[in-house]
């Protein structure tokens, strides 16, 4: 496995959730969240949080059906990251998000993270579960 920080995306038509690794990659923390506008003020973000934590791989959560197939919404998440990859100078891949959200909501429960905080946060922790998954399957 490559060295250097990996970045994760838990992309939401309202909200999108920053996650990074050590640059060992082998631990997931939640970055940011931000609010989507537009998909230039999006790659910006992204732009600024590659730059700032040395990142040289992105991992976007792919949402599919259970059964793996395809939606709408991957579709979206599809077009956006080829849109992505072609304004960033990393590489970009895909990683299943199935459940992601639902795991972020539990473990911030469990922590005792109030309403307020879990919804605040939700978006990164979930993007900290989708890189970790990626870090644990390489």
């Amino acid at each position: 496995m490559e060295a250097g920080r990996v970045l994760a995306i838990d992309l939401g038509e309202k909200r999108i959730g920053l996650a990074i690794s050590d640059s060992l990659r082998i631990v997931a923390k939640p970055l940011t969240v931000f609010s989507r506008t537009s998909r230039r003020a999006d790659f910006a973000q992204y732009q600024a949080a590659i730059a700032e934590n040395e990142i040289t791989l992105v991992v976007m959560g792919l949402p599919t059906y259970l059964n793996g197939t395809d939606s709408d919404q991957t579709r979206w998440v599809r077009d956006y990251s080829a849109d992505l990859a072609a304004n960033i100078a990393v590489p970009l891949v895909f990683q299943d998000e199935t459940h992601s959200t639902d795991a972020a909501r539990e473990r911030m429960i469990a922590l005792g993270y109030n309403r307020k905080k879990r919804q605040a946060q939700r978006d990164a922790v979930a993007a900290a579960i989708i890189l970790q998954d990626y870090l644990d399957s390489c």
